[in-house]
């Protein structure tokens, strides 16, 4: 992707700061989930291998972003101008699609559900994410005042919508078959997809509303950045919540523990 503009200090910094801090907060996360798998009992240490999974591989697209937005730039006289070499905004795509289906399918493989339901929901849930990433990315690198980067656009927010839907109207049916907490960490997790997923086509439009090329680029950046660090490493962090519950309610502890907070 050729950025034909030029940024001031603070906006380059900004973006790059941004793109410094997923780094960190990916490698974190990976280690704290690494350390945590062992405990959680063993049939929910997939679901924590999956989330480790994510952020891994978030980690290495984000250090490969942060390279490549060097790269485009050169800075002489106080303002970073475009070398030419292009920002390769696909890193972000390759990475949404290995991380997006993962994402979704370690909240399914974490509930326990009959296998028949977590089959159906899995199968669903990664083609309609897949869907969604696939139809996003010919918009994403169309001309901003494109007719184009809005068809595509309208196309990927559908399979969107019916990954809402999978979550808040199939999976919500599971709720009541849960263990106590589970159900009020789930509903944290689909409104923490539907805020933090929330943020993608807002940043995936502003090139569209904003005239300034440079705050439109930065925006977008910012947003994209922000959206990966709430939706990846926090996302996770609810998982394993819900995996410890599992473990202790396996183990006997949480009807112990009732009785005693009576």
């Amino acid at each position: 992707m050729h950025l034909a503009l030029e940024l001031s200090e603070n906006q380059f910094n900004l973006v790059s700061n941004l793109f410094s801090f997923a780094i960190a907060a990916m490698g974190a996360a990976f280690i704290f989930f690494i350390l945590m798998r062992s405990q959680v009992g063993k049939k929910h240490q997939m679901a924590l291998t999956l989330t480790s999974l994510v952020v891994a591989i978030a980690f290495y697209h984000y250090w490969r972003i942060f390279e490549s937005w060097g790269d485009a730039f050169t800075y002489a006289n106080g303002v970073y101008t475009a070398t030419g070499a292009g920002f390769n905004e696909g890193y972000r795509y390759v990475d949404w699609l290995l991380t997006v289906p993962l994402l979704l399918a370690e909240l399914v493989i974490v509930l326990k559900l009959a296998k028949s339901t977590t089959r159906s929901l899995l199968w669903r849930l990664i083609i309609a994410a897949i869907a969604m990433i696939v139809l996003g990315y010919p918009g994403e690198i169309a001309a901003a005042d494109s007719t184009a980067r809005t068809v595509w656009g309208v196309l990927s927010t559908i399979p969107f919508l019916y990954i809402l839907y999978v979550l808040f109207v199939e999976l919500g049916k599971s709720l009541g078959r849960q263990e106590a907490g589970i159900a009020k960490i789930l509903d944290g997790l689909r409104y923490i997809l539907l805020a933090t997923w929330g943020i993608y086509p807002i940043a995936y439009m502003l090139p569209s509303l904003i005239d300034n090329e440079a705050t439109a680029e930065v925006a977008r950046q910012v947003g994209y950045s922000l959206g990966d660090v709430l939706a990846k490493p926090l996302f996770g962090l609810l998982v394993v919540a819900i995996a410890v519950i599992k473990t202790k309610a396996d183990n006997g502890e949480l009807e112990e523990a009732e009785p005693a907070s009576a």
